[in-house]
């Protein structure tokens, strides 16, 4: 076999760790036998890992250190761990490690899943047999439903492409054997490459052509152009198929509606679903309770309840319980509210396992500007109001603040609004909670006005759809990987793009049909208005891939650019599907059936509140046509777009999470092996090209923290290129989430990254995302005290302890959010 230059040959082994390495003289088969130690048979395999790697040095630094982590007697299993996890351990050495290590552990779950995996050339006979041996033993232990055996697995198998495996990277693949490869008694069972047929399979069974559609969709998830969110990918082609990713709720001020509801969230968390749940309608504490002549305890008490069922149901046995629950910031025991996150005061009154949102209407944020008062009520006493948004909701708000002031409200209290904000805002830094949305825009622009009420987003603030007491929304998501839509020229690929958001599309409302819903309310709802939300991971990439810094407007206009696109193609695969499956049931009176669409949503929220939306309202696409295409054939989903955090499947799929910037150029992944450094491969493919990529960059990379300003001999280009999360103004992230979302019918998880601790910056920031008509915004992220790593650097250079000294960090006024802080007022 012809090996790469960085290769070693038996005869060149280092005579030190050979050394080394002869001191093993046993290890322990599988099989429980001993034999003696052969530690040739470690330079041979790195040798076949690394065939095609041409960096200097790179088995021979690889091979010392496995050799370093071998103990005598150990497994032969564990000399295989070794391997793996000192390569994972180089890749912030090179991003060639990540290739290394990938194989070595496609290697080890090959042995796992099919046995002796030496030398085993995975081509089409290989992956029939495979196939066919996975779907029927999966069926017949009751894994997989039976409808699975009606495919052609013969011919399934040959679409399968085995070198697509080499598109993973160690923490994808990782995180998809640890916690997506379908397991039986603790033994992975599933391949990498027949995972993603498997759910393609699973979304394809109704389809008329399933094995086409299969095929079809198993390209566009293998290539990583789409990926399903994570409920879609652990349960496609179960007998029970749980897809959906969140369900929204409302919670009406009834004890058995409340415990029903409660009951509800159960289920729904213990079927893989996130909650997002409005606690608006329960009376505020102190209010009369006519039926056992009592007064309330308020919402916090059901809150408690709530957050105790986050922390006692797994999600599918998998994840945590998440939970978020939304409060109008009118409600009277908001304040209440605001303190459920708070590490102090009487426990028996905070949430600590479960999200907080704050549900804002455009008069508390007018009312903030005008310096002016709030007042607050119980919803039992104003039970219209939770309904009511825009100038209706304006109107009867001045009502009742009028009939408080006559005497003909009981439970109500006033204060000025600059204060309670100034205490939200506080709350938000001290405890992350409660999160900012906003209720006008998410009612305004949604396109089923004409059919109920948005009463509040879910568990990641993307989703806004109507709720009721007999419609529980249910979120079915899915993610186009922009970076993989981004030519060799560096263009936006808009004939692939096409392809992908129309297979994603049909994916996605196939859901619909083959979900199982833990709910009859969620079924109902789901069933009836079919909506879905594509979002997009991987912006970051596709910036870089273009080589446009984040801070650039070359960046803002990418991001109205690429959405609009998107958006066109999404509503006309919505469209195509309604020609060909028909239109979703409450189609007519909707926006969509108005004419109204995304951008012209801006306009109306303009009307309604009175003040401009500083957003542009720039198009390039013939929407006129499209219109009326939709008005003809009708529309198949209600709501078509949303844009998730897509933390863990944009770890799966090679790209950075979401809409988000890089957070830092080095950083730790952790899983249940270890702690991983990696470093930004971008980063280090642009510094390879100047042949700047040496160990003195990357020890000053670590010891910067991944800042790239801070290192003399990086290009000013790079440097603004390689600009973080905390070194970009976070009114400019806003400004750019706020032109992508004019073309979404739906919302966006908009972390707000931000650096220092001042208020009045915390403030300008949220005004900014009410000023330019977001609808939602997720976690606030602020810079934290931790570092990276730094024993592997150089004492003498960098020395001892490798504390920050340098100039360019500068501080800022730590106020601390005091409400008696001038900067803060």
């Amino acid at each position: 076999m012809e090996v790469a230059s960085s290769s070693v040959t038996e005869s060149s082994t280092p005579t030190t760790t050979r050394t080394r390495a002869q001191q093993l003289t046993y290890i322990t088969k599988r099989g429980g036998t001993q034999e003696l130690f052969d530690h040739e048979k470690i330079m041979r395999m790195l040798n076949r890992v690394s065939r095609d790697i041409t960096e200097q040095n790179l088995v021979i630094d690889l091979y010392q250190e496995v050799c370093n982590m071998l103990f005598e007697g150990m497994s032969t299993n564990d000399v295989e761990k070794c391997c793996i996890l000192a390569a994972a351990s180089f890749i912030e050495r090179d991003p060639c490690y990540d290739k290394i290590a990938v194989r070595l552990l496609l290697q080890q779950i090959t042995r796992e899943v099919v046995g002796n995996s030496k030398h085993i050339e995975k081509n089409s006979a290989f992956y029939q047999k495979a196939l066919e041996t996975f779907i029927t033993n999966c069926v017949r232990d009751g894994f997989l439903e039976r409808r699975m055996l009606d495919y052609p697995l013969a011919e399934l198998a040959k679409k399968i492409e085995a070198q697509r495996d080499e598109l993973w990277t160690y923490m994808g693949l990782h995180t998809l054997h640890q916690r997506y490869l379908l397991r039986h008694n603790g033994v992975c069972k599933e391949l990498p490459q027949i995972f993603w047929l498997r759910v393609a399979m699973g979304l394809a069974l109704d389809e008329s052509d399933a094995a086409a559609r299969a095929a079809e969709f198993y390209d566009a998830m293998s290539t990583f152009r789409y990926v399903p969110s994570t409920p879609t990918l652990f349960h496609s082609g179960f007998p029970v198929a749980q897809l959906s990713s969140c369900y929204l709720t409302t919670v009406h001020d009834d004890l058995t509606h409340i415990f029903k509801c409660l009951g509800d969230n159960a289920q729904l968390s213990k079927w893989a679903g996130g909650i997002g749940t409005d606690w608006t309608n329960i009376r505020g504490t102190g209010s009369f309770i006519r039926g056992i002549k009592a007064t309330s305890q308020g919402v916090v008490p059901y809150l408690k309840i709530a957050n105790d069922i986050v922390v006692a149901i797994t999600r599918s046995g998998i994840r945590r319980g998440g939970k978020c629950a939304y409060l109008e910031v009118w409600h009277l025991d908001i304040e209440d509210f605001l303190d459920l996150r708070r590490n102090t005061g009487d426990d028996r009154r905070r949430t600590h396992d479960m999200n907080t949102a704050s549900w804002i209407p455009d008069l508390f944020m007018k009312r903030i500007n005008n310096n002016e008062t709030w007042t607050l009520f119980s919803p039992d006493e104003v039970p219209d109001l939770h309904n009511l948004y825009g100038k209706e909701f304006e109107q009867r708000y001045a009502f009742y603040e009028n009939k408080a002031k006559q005497g003909g409200i009981t439970q109500f209290r006033e204060m000025p609004a600059k204060e309670l904000w100034r205490k939200m805002l506080t709350r938000l830094f001290e405890t992350g909670h409660p999160w900012i949305t906003f209720k006008d825009p998410c009612n305004i622009r949604s396109p089923q006005d004409h059919v109920g009420v948005v009463h509040s987003s879910n568990l990641c603030t993307e989703i806004t759809l109507n709720t009721s007491a007999e419609e529980t929304a249910v979120c079915n998501l899915g993610s186009i990987n922009l970076g993989n839509h981004i030519n060799a020229q560096g263009e936006l690929d808009l004939d692939a793009l096409r392809a992908t958001v129309t297979s994603a599309i049909r994916m996605l409302d196939n859901v619909i049909d083959l979900n199982f819903y833990p709910t009859q309310e969620a079924k109902e709802s789901n069933v009836r208005h079919r909506p879905i939300g594509l979002g997009l991971m991987g912006f970051q990439d596709a910036l870089f891939k273009k080589n446009i810094a984040f801070s650039d407007l070359a960046a803002y206009e990418f991001a109205d650019v690429s959405m609009e696109y998107i958006s066109y193609f999404t509503i006309s695969a919505s469209m195509n599907l309604a020609r060909e499956r028909g239109a979703y049931s409450t189609f007519a009176g909707s926006k969509w059936d108005r004419g109204i669409f995304p951008l012209d949503t801006i306009d109306l929220l303009e009307q309604e509140r009175g003040l401009p939306i500083d957003v542009s309202r720039t198009s390039r696409l013939d929407w006129d046509k499209l219109k009326q295409e939709v008005k003809k054939h009708g529309m198949r989903n209600s709501n078509t777009m949303a844009i998730a955090p897509t933390a863990t499947i944009s770890t799966i799929s090679d790209c950075y999470p979401s809409i988000e910037p890089i957070y830092r150029n080095i950083y730790v992944k952790a899983n249940v092996s270890g702690e991983f450094t990696i470093t930004n491969k971008y980063l280090v493919e642009d510094l390879k090209k100047l042949r700047l990529w040496n160990s003195s960059v990357r020890d000053q990379l670590k010891y910067y923290d991944g800042d790239v300003s801070l290192i003399s001999t990086i290009p000013d280009e790079l440097k603004k290129k390689y600009q973080t999360a905390f070194q970009i103004e976070p009114e400019w992230l806003i400004d750019i989430t706020a032109v992508r979302g004019k073309w979404i019918d739906q919302s966006q998880s908009h972390n707000v990254f931000m650096q220092g601790v001042s208020g009045k910056r915390l403030d300008r920031v949220y005004r900014r995302a009410w000023e330019t008509g977001l609808k939602t915004t997720y976690y606030l992220r602020s810079l934290g005290a931790t570092q990276i790593e730094k024993s592997t650097l150089n004492a003498q250079e960098f020395g001892f302890t490798q504390k920050r000294t340098y100039e360019k960090i500068t501080e800022q006024a730590a106020c601390n959010f005091d409400t008696s802080c001038e900067s803060c007022q």
